[in-house]
């Protein structure tokens, strides 16, 4: 077999400038595989590529990797575009800013770092000093790391890291004033949270997998321990685990006074049931606060016993309750913050005050109230964005948060509780003059009447006449919000007369619950209606053309762009579908897939086998079908959404793909999860090589 594999990687018909060849693709082998879902026969004739460990699997990659290089290598503009990208990318700029007693921390990127450096300094004053730099933990950048905060004392700060992107994490622990970093570390974490008390901290593990299965097995049966300072792990007090339920998701929290120990319990993306117990009071059994797990309600902070609930049991666009700790129903529960007609997206309690932040449209608002629900402040936001941050400690005085648009850099500002007054504190200055481009908010409608928000950012003065090459993006589930984010790639497509299309699909949460779920389990296949009149809208108001169209989402997103390909082809001339879930009828037995269950429903079920099965990209792609042009994007540790998913994908399209139009796949090594899981030059790789053959195959020469 490795010799038939060989011949075909050096018998490759090697791509010339005449686009309209059709490319002779690499033959993947087909083995039988026929299952039974219900009384429907379902072919699997890739399922071998689902071991990504193989010998055979790594063969296949490694003769995909020299098929698409081979052609993206022929673009002649390529080494242009990687250089403008690279511009845009080459400018000083600030993230995350948070203060943990006299200390404030935040990151900061050079220009062309590979990771963000993370700094900080004493008081308001004080002299920046580098307090961790990820870039001397690779030579290629492929170990990220996130602060994943103080403990309330202010003396320590837990800090996690990731390899080759992967989710797998280990969590390390340094003395602040110090920078000294203590010798305990935990392992095998899927995320990096520490719940703190005087004396260590309280996290989530899960079983370590079976060697050559890291990046496939399913996690399942985590557990929640307690930490002494000083201790080694393996001497850890087992605290939780629900052993009815492996698949449960567990996220620990503990208050900011140590009176309370709360844990999350998720069995998906919804709701999540709440229970709790004294900390002090070792032997006394957890109680359920919130029962699950229909709804989310999330603690904010405490003061004494009782507790401050950020819910959207009775409120779907959310809203502050506050209830006593010894008995959590809900006759006796107190309205704090009523419900709004826009969606209340995070709160948080700082400075003896609650912080709130709504979604107008898909942009971000700010409140401040007392403890009792006053309103005190609303502060005023430079332009419309996305403002994110808000932490801090009871005894704060001021806080930090980060702001962004499509036109403006993230930078760092400083909020007064007191005045409510905001001035920045970190400023990225940009090497292109933003005030060339502008973003506007358009509404149109979906095909059942429902009214959906789209952001357009292109060049000033732009004309109707759909000549514009414009790229659609967007996610539409598990209730994220899209809303106004810098991407500096763009700044290429905007260059070239072209225009970014981001519209707010169902399925999200830019508008509460309900406009989640009206885009989750059986309804998933309004998020497809939705992007594909959003399409239809910017041919229809000029703005493009189908021949100019690209889509493009990851993920879930992914997803969204493997399902609108193969419902109808004909509707964008470019789809990058980036790390996506692509086979809905297996996604559950890897990895995190079980948590998805809830947001797409299973094929296990009799009652939502059809849906999945109805939309799912992998099982409808069709024979003498012209597909778009198709660049098909994964990454080898990705193992949130297994690339299994992508390999499926590509090789059915390769295999069925009738017209002239490429499909390719591009497969990163030692990355993750799309953008999350990489570094910044694999990241501009990336973006070179999707922008490259998005111009490429619509006929666009970019601008010198």
């Amino acid at each position: 077999m490795k010799s038939l594999y060989l011949f075909l990687l050096f018998s490759l018909v090697l791509l010339s400038s005449n686009v309209s060849a059709q490319l002779k693709y690499p033959v993947t082998k087909k083995v039988v595989q026929i299952d039974k879902y219900f009384g429907t026969k379902v072919s699997d004739p890739y399922r071998w590529l689902e071991n990504d460990t193989a010998a055979n699997t790594k063969q296949w990659v490694k003769i995909e990797q020299s098929f698409t290089e081979n052609y993206l290598s022929k673009i002649p503009f390529r080494a242009l575009i990687k250089k403008q990208i690279e511009k845009t990318y080459n400018y000083p700029r600030y993230y995350s800013g948070f203060k943990a007693g006299d200390y404030i921390f935040f990151s900061k990127n050079n220009g062309l770092q590979n990771q963000s450096v993370y700094y900080f300094q004493k008081g308001l004053k004080g002299i920046p000093k580098v307090f961790l730099d990820p870039n001397t933990l690779s030579k290629d950048g492929s170990i990220s790391v996130v602060l994943d905060g103080p403990s309330y004392d202010k003396k320590y700060l837990a800090y996690h890291i990731n390899k080759n992107g992967s989710d797998w994490c280990t969590s390390y622990f340094v003395e602040i004033a110090t920078n000294t970093k203590l010798r305990d570390s935990i392992i095998w974490r899927r995320d990096g949270g520490v719940a703190w008390v005087k004396n260590g901290f309280y996290y989530t593990v899960y079983p370590e997998p079976g060697k050559g299965t890291e990046l496939t097995a399913i996690a399942r049966n985590a557990k929640v321990y307690f930490h002494k300072l000083g201790d080694q792990q393996s001497t850890d007090k087992f605290i939780y685990e629900d052993t009815a339920n492996p698949n449960m998701g567990l996220e620990i929290q503990t208050s900011e006074d140590g009176s309370f120990l709360f844990i999350s319990k998720s069995p998906g993306s919804s709701g999540y049931e709440v229970i709790g117990k004294r900390i002090d009071e070792s032997n006394q059994d957890f109680k359920t606060l919130f029962k699950g797990y229909e709804f989310q309600n999330g603690i904010i902070g405490n003061l004494h016993d009782t507790l401050f609930i950020n819910t959207n049991d009775g409120a779907g666009n959310f809203k502050i309750i506050s209830t006593d700790f010894n008995n959590t129903s809900k006759e006796h529960w107190k309205e704090i913050v009523p419900e709004k007609k826009e969606k209340l997206d995070f709160a948080s309690m700082v400075g003896r005050k609650i912080i709130t932040g709504y979604l107008v449209n898909a942009t971000s608002k700010i409140c401040q109230y007392d403890i009792n629900g006053k309103l005190e402040m609303e502060p005023k936001l430079p332009v419309l964005g996305t403002a994110n941050g808000f932490g801090g400690f009871q005894d704060d005085r001021f806080l930090f948060y980060d702001f962004t648009s499509f036109t403006s850099t993230p930078c760092i500002y400083k909020y007064n509780l007191l005045t409510g007054e905001s001035e920045i504190f970190k400023n990225s200055k940009y090497v292109l003059d933003l005030n060339s481009y502008e973003a506007n908010q358009v509404f149109y409608s979906g095909k059942d009447g429902t009214r959906i928000s789209m952001f357009l950012v292109h060049k000033k003065g732009i004309k109707k006449d759909v000549k514009h090459p414009a790229l659609l993006y967007a996610y539409g589930g598990f209730d994220v919000n899209i809303t106004p984010f810098f991407w500096p790639a763009m700044f290429e497509l905007l260059d070239n007369n072209g225009i970014l299309a981001v519209p707010n699909l169902r399925g999200g949460g830019e508008y509460g619950e309900e406009w989640h779920k009206a885009g989750m389990l059986d309804k998933k296949q309004n998020v497809f209606d939705d992007f594909m009149a959003a399409a239809d809208y910017l041919v229809t108001e000029k703005y493009t053309k189908n021949s100019k169209l690209a889509i493009m989402g990851g993920s879930n997103g992914g997803l969204l762009v493997g399902a609108v390909m193969t419902q109808r082809p004909e509707i964008c001339k470019v789809a990058i579908p980036e790390v996506g879930v692509m086979d809905m009828l297996r996604f559950q037995k890897f990895t995190s897939g079980v948590f998805w269950t809830t947001e797409y429903g299973s094929s296990d079920s009799v009652l939502q086998f059809p849906a999945l099965y109805k939309y799912s990209p992998l099982h409808n792609i069709k024979s003498n079908t012209n597909y778009p042009a198709t660049l098909v994007i994964t990454a080898d540790h990705d193992d949130r959404v297994v690339p299994m998913h992508s390999f499926k994908f590509a090789a059915t399209l390769q295999e069925k793909q009738s017209g002239i139009n490429p499909v390719l796949i591009r497969i990163t090594t030692n990355q993750g999860h799309g953008a999350s899981g990489s570094s910044l030059k694999k990241n501009m790789e990336s973006m070179t090589d999707i922008l490259s053959f998005m111009f490429y195959n619509m006929g666009i020469t970019p601008k010198q």
